[in-house]
């Protein structure tokens, strides 16, 4: 096997939402594989902090402030990335938001932000982001589904219609654009221990407890679990997978739960 099949030098990254969390553990993993390495908040405060994160770890990154859900400015923006860096070779469609609200008390204002920003965004950088791979030859573009694209549960009604969607947009955007060789996946996250899940994994909190005996591996995912899949997926050695759903979640949705003694 080529040992650099894995290899990113002289491609250009561009991941969304990665000032924090597990979008920015995917793009330090692109950084030290050789990728150019752009990334995107609506938060300036967020750009800025993360910003010097990266530099700690001496990643020169370039940080981006816009709005995934507003078409415009994505356009402005993908065009300004271009000029100032260069082409998008490696987008990760990692921003997203979840709210957890019973579907009897969600408001449809809360339902659509919640798709506006985990489906249409994704499908609004895609879009934004093709026609530069096309020019190039083509590209990879790695979508951040989750278990909820296939599972589940209550008060997640809408992140689960969003990731369920966004499994079927990668699915056909995959069949759209494998003529211009641009290979579309996506990856499935199963219960990571980020700051947006530390009250749920609280000691005593029952909800830890479930996830830890529902997971075959016992444990809550890192962020870092999550590295060696995007670099994959960013890879050559992804070249012939399209259209697929790398799910990261420990062996969950593998399993029917442990047989009662």
């Amino acid at each position: 096997m080529d040992k650099d099949i894995f290899r990113l030098d002289g491609k250009i990254a561009l991941v969304t939402g990665a000032s924090y969390g597990i979008g920015m553990a995917m793009a330090k993993a692109l950084a030290r594989a050789g990728a150019t390495l752009v990334f995107n908040d609506r938060n300036p405060d967020k750009v800025a902090t993360a910003l010097d994160d990266y530099r700690r770890d001496g990643i020169d990154a370039h940080g981006y402030i816009f709005d995934v859900t507003d078409e415009k400015s994505v356009k402005e923006h993908i065009d300004k990335i271009t000029d100032e860096v260069g082409v998008i070779d490696i987008l990760v469609n990692n921003a997203g938001i979840i709210k957890r609200i019973p579907a009897l008390e969600m408001e449809a204002a809360d339902f659509r932000e919640v798709i506006d920003i985990d489906l249409t965004g994704p499908f609004i950088m895609s879009k934004a982001v093709a026609p530069g791979m096309i020019k190039k030859g083509g590209g990879k573009i790695i979508n951040i589904c989750s278990m909820m694209s296939e599972l589940g549960r209550e008060t997640v009604s809408a992140y689960a219609s969003a990731k369920g969607g966004l499994k079927m947009l990668t699915r056909n955007l995959a069949c759209e654009w494998a003529e211009y060789n641009i290979q579309v996946n996506g990856i499935g996250p199963g219960y990571i221990a980020t700051p947006q899940t530390a009250p749920l994994r609280a000691a005593g909190h029952p909800f830890n407890s479930f996830i830890i005996g529902r997971t075959p591996a016992a444990r809550w995912g890192t962020p870092e679990d999550l590295q060696g899949p995007a670099v994959f997926l960013a890879s050559p050695a992804s070249d012939f997978v399209n259209g697929h759903i790398l799910y990261v979640d420990g062996g969950i949705l593998a399993y029917i739960g442990k047989q009662p003694k």
